[in-house]
């Protein structure tokens, strides 16, 4: 695996999201650990698409989380919470991507929370071309609720190390380096494991970003399907 130029990466995204051949939205899945880069990398082959004259939906699983009271019944910091018990899929797949998938009316909402207020979201039905490309970052996307409305699946891998250490700067506004410590290795880097274990998700993924040192990113190709 050689390292490329991020430019180069975001090509060869965007040449495999214009080979997808289907008769609805592309819907593209891009997983991986918190603080991997998997919003920036979305942004960025959005803008790209955009100016291949694609319609580009954006949309994050951070909007569709179960509100709060809901989110934390094993405590706080618990790995299986996060994983079982954090977001609404069963909404994610009803309003955004089933009507973009096989046989939908391409009539979708891109949320269904607002994470700012805690609280239910209703943004306007839109109805997308049949051409739109839907890009979507979030955690936990092979998961069996999900794996099979993705028309194309990208995986953004770092070390769990390196999360730690970008997530401290993320969020060194809001919280202390303690806190952000604490919540990455009890809940998010556990639960990651458990999917690791649960799922192997770069076992069903099209292609491998390694995004350790974001300028050189590494692609890989996923196994076959």
């Amino acid at each position: 695996m050689a390292h490329d130029t991020r430019g180069e990466v975001l090509g060869r995204l965007a040449d495999a999201v214009g080979s997808v051949a289907v008769a609805h939205p592309t819907r593209v899945a891009v997983d991986g650990p918190p603080a991997a880069g998997k919003t920036t990398l979305a942004d960025e082959l959005a803008g790209i698409l955009r100016d291949q004259d694609r319609h580009v939906i954006r949309a994050t699983i951070d909007d569709f989380l179960l509100p709060r009271a809901q989110r934390y019944p094993r405590g706080e910091y618990s790995a299986e919470g996060c994983y079982y018990d954090t977001h609404d899929h069963a909404a994610l797949n009803r309003v955004l991507l089933d009507p973009l998938g096989p046989g939908g009316d391409r009539r979708f909402q891109p949320a269904v929370y607002d994470h700012t207020t805690d609280a239910v979201s209703s943004p306007p039905v839109t109805t997308a071309p049949a051409d739109a490309v839907l890009l979507f970052d979030g955690v936990f996307l092979m998961r069996p609720e999900l794996i099979d409305r993705w028309d194309l699946r990208v995986y953004v891998s770092t070390a769990f190390e390196a999360t730690v250490d970008r997530a401290v700067l993320r969020q060194r506004r809001v919280s202390s380096r303690v806190e952000v410590e604490r919540r990455w290795r009890e809940r998010y880097i556990p639960a990651q494991q458990l999917y690791n274990a649960a799922v192997r998700p770069t076992d069903h993924v099209d292609v491998i970003v390694h995004n350790d040192d974001p300028r050189r990113p590494v692609w890989e190709r996923g196994p076959p399907r």
